[in-house]
């Protein structure tokens, strides 16, 4: 049931989303006033993009804005890239764009023929004061939101700083097309983001890191000074034609999230709520989008409160969403420094993939000529071969396929013998008949009391041994060319705990055996046991049992080893600031607190057969604060590359309890993406890759060269094989076992 009567609106902030929402409640027959305090004519930036759907919904809501703005759009496909004077163009994208100016004239003269009343050059009353005189107040007053801040108790926003600058231009030509563009100068890296939004018009944005601006002096320049030195530095973008600018600063952007958007009967809307990084459209597009959804609630709900209520909860998913897009897009461009040197094609492929909303199969579709050249680059043997299905080899083990099957404790040895059973068997089994190329065992703990939980495996005994060789022998001859790979670790203070579907972390209610860490820190603090700090006699016997158990590991027929040192167990207890605070040799600076890791390290390596491949997974970041950076994990893991490492699997977190995570799908990949092109050495990505596009994207864009899969590979065991199904794959790197062949289609499904 919509609301009934009539109701007083206060619109604050004159930008595209408050002129929006002001015409489409007045259609609706409400009374709507709005206050801006420039004037009529005044803009500030140049040109917008729309997406299709945005476009669609303004067409459903008001046919006649849709179609003053369809007669202005310019319209374009393709996006170019231009990286180290090549240019490299993908078609198929879609996208149209105006004049700022030109759109707020539209929204001017829809608000003006429906009776909104417009209040130019004028300051709006505080909103306390406008929601005591009208039944709604919508803040659309900019990233600098007067009605946010004052309320900022209730809103609870977060302000965040990007580490670029970039200055709003435009050019007196247009563009053919959206276009990318690197400059490497003495200073470093600056881009261009260029598109056109009349037919004679552009928008041109410059952007680069902090300390690049400021080595190149344009802290110290005026407008004028920019403009022409932006100009020359895009000179063969622009072919010698100048710059011009509007008021145009220096500035960075500042992405806004907003715990609340609604405060009794005051909205907020548009920037005033949340922004998203320019880079991945505009925040016109994320106001217009807003004023649809609070229209439509309004219309719908049968007072004011559950309208806003509806409009958040309609709108919060979408632009989260966004915002998680936008961040990744933000960051991609804030580490270009770092891909400069990929190829150029990948570096197209990398660019357009940035954010995650354009995905390998989605390019395809888009440009299937881009992406097959892509695809040859990148060595699939021919069209019919996804990325994912390419080989790839690690010193003398050359895996048939690109996909990880994640080391998962599954807390299932039998009465604490640490002894993998039948469980272990078909858990393992079944995910090498379904077809990864590596198949990893979960944590194996190389002495009693670097268990987890009493369900935890280890390799510490005969029997252990027997129990993995078992396994091995299985995965060789039921799987042939799966390979097997062990991780090996130890616990420190994160052990002695329950089951993890009992209490996760929870200490065991009895039972409990002894502690050891870097530090005598617990890991829950009042919850946990306190850990003994280890003494030198401890970290030789510990060492030993690490090089013991990575002779039984051998002796099982495991293809790959791996040292655990992620996630707050003990080898990563030593190299977190937040869990070692030791003061002998072993602690303090970064080098100290890596000793101990590397002697573990140099002790299995010593012992681990030379033609087999031995990795380290890594926390490339705390998630918390004073914990590792990513500066410090390129630091970690140059050091274990210099002692042999074959490849780095890139996780994070998990070291500290009170963390704070940003999940989302792949969050934890950019970590894994730094370290590869800082480094140039092979890289595992973990943490959320749900999709076998996602897989594809990863590999051809030359952030991971494997991808571990966990949580997937849990809900079907043979998620490898119908990845390899749904791409309509059917060769030597997904083949299917001969007992499963008659399955290898999708059946058929009711009548079908």
């Amino acid at each position: 049931m919509a609301v009934e009567k009539t109701l007083r609106v206060a619109v604050v902030g004159g930008g595209p989303g408050g002129l929006y929402a002001a015409a489409l409640l007045a259609r609706q027959g409400h009374a709507v006033e709005l206050w801006e305090r420039n004037a009529p004519d005044d803009t500030f930036g140049f040109g917008v993009v729309l997406s299709d759907e945005t476009l669609g919904g303004i067409e459903r809501a008001d046919a006649v804005v849709h179609a003053a703005l369809s007669a202005e759009f310019v319209r374009w496909d393709d996006v170019d890239v231009v990286h180290r004077g090549r240019l490299l163009t993908s078609g198929g994208h879609g996208f149209a764009a105006l004049g700022r100016r030109r759109l707020l004239e539209i929204l001017h003269e829809r608000c003006a023929g429906l009776g909104v009343r417009l209040r130019f050059r004028a300051e709006a009353p505080d909103a306390r004061q406008l929601a005591a005189s009208h039944d709604l107040v919508i803040a659309a007053d900019g990233v600098h939101s007067a009605t946010r801040e004052s309320g900022a108790g209730h809103y609870g926003p977060s302000v965040t700083p990007g580490r670029c600058r970039y200055v709003w231009l435009a050019a007196d030509f247009a563009f053919e097309s959206f276009r990318f563009e690197i400059a490497e100068t003495e200073h470093g890296v600056m881009q261009l983001h260029a598109y056109p939004y009349a037919a004679d018009a552009s928008t041109v944005i410059v952007e680069m890191r902090e300390e690049v601006w400021r080595a190149a002096g344009l802290d110290l320049a005026d407008e004028d000074e920019s403009v022409a030195r932006c100009a020359k530095i895009f000179s063969e973008a622009l072919r010698g034609r100048p710059l011009r600018g509007n008021r145009s600063t220096w500035t960075r952007f500042h992405t806004v999230v907003s715990a609340r958007w609604s405060q009794g009967n005051v909205a907020l809307l548009g920037d005033a709520a949340h922004t998203a990084h320019f880079s991945i459209g505009s925040g016109t597009k994320l106001a217009v989008e807003d004023a649809l959804a609070l229209a439509e609630a309004v219309a719908a709900e049968p007072d004011v409160p559950a309208a806003l209520a509806a409009y958040e909860a309609a709108r919060r998913p979408a632009v989260a969403s966004t915002q998680r897009a936008a961040a990744a897009s933000m960051r991609w461009f804030e580490e270009i420094a770092g891909y400069v040197d990929q190829p150029a094609r990948q570096f197209a492929f990398n660019l357009l993939t940035r954010s995650r909303r354009v995905t390998h199969d989605n390019l395809r579709l888009r440009d299937e000529r881009f992406t097959g050249a892509v695809e040859r680059d990148f060595g699939c043997p021919d069209a019919h071969t996804p990325p994912m299905f390419t080989p790839f080899t690690l010193r003398g083990l050359t895996l048939r396929n690109r996909v990880v099957v994640s080391p998962m404790d599954m807390y299932s040895a039998p009465d604490g013998t640490g002894v993998p059973g039948d469980f272990h068997l078909v858990h393992l089994g079944s995910r090498a008949l379904g077809g990864a190329g590596l198949v990893m065992t979960e944590m194996v703990c190389v002495n009693a009391e670097g268990r987890i939980t009493p369900g935890c495996t280890g390799l510490y005994t005969a029997e252990q041994a027997a129990g993995w060789r078992r396994i091995a022998d299985f995965v060789h001859t039921g799987a042939p060319g799966v390979a097997l790979g062990v991780q090996l670790g130890h616990s420190g203070r994160k052990g002695s705990t329950r089951l993890m579907w009992e209490g996760m972390d929870d200490p065991l209610p009895e039972g409990n055996w002894p502690l050891v860490a870097a530090s005598a820190l617990p890991y829950r603090p009042g919850i946990s046991a306190v850990p003994r700090a280890l003494d030198a006699e401890d970290l030789s016997a510990i060492r030993s049992d690490f090089a013991a158990a990575a002779v039984r590991a051998a002796d099982c027929g495991f293809d790959l080893l791996e040292l655990h040192c992620a996630h707050g167990y003990l080898l990563s207890g030593f190299l977190s600031p937040l869990t070692n605070h030791r003061t002998d040799a072993y602690g303090g600076p970064l080098e100290n607190r890596l000793r101990f890791p590397l002697e573990v390290f140099d002790a299995v390596r010593a012992v681990w057969p030379d033609d087999r491949p031995m990795t380290v997974r890594l926390s490339a970041t705390d998630w918390a604060p004073g914990g590792t950076t990513p500066e410090d994990a390129e630091r970690i893991a140059a050091a274990f590359v210099a002692r042999g490492a074959d490849a780095i699997d890139v996780s994070t977190g998990q070291v500290v309890a009170d963390e704070a995570p940003e999940y989302g799908r792949s969050y934890q990949t950019p970590y894994a993406d730094r370290i590869r092109n800082a480094l140039g050495v092979p890289v595992i990505a973990v943490g959320a890759i749900s999709s076998w596009d996602d897989v594809n994207s990863l590999l051809l864009a030359g952030r991971a060269d494997l991808c571990a899969v966990g949580r997937p590979h849990l809900y079907d065991p043979h998620w490898t094989l119908h990845a390899a199904a749904d791409q309509a794959y059917q060769g030597p790197a997904a083949p299917w076992p001969a007992p499963y062949r008659a399955g290898s289609r999708t059946p058929p499904t009711g009548r079908g």
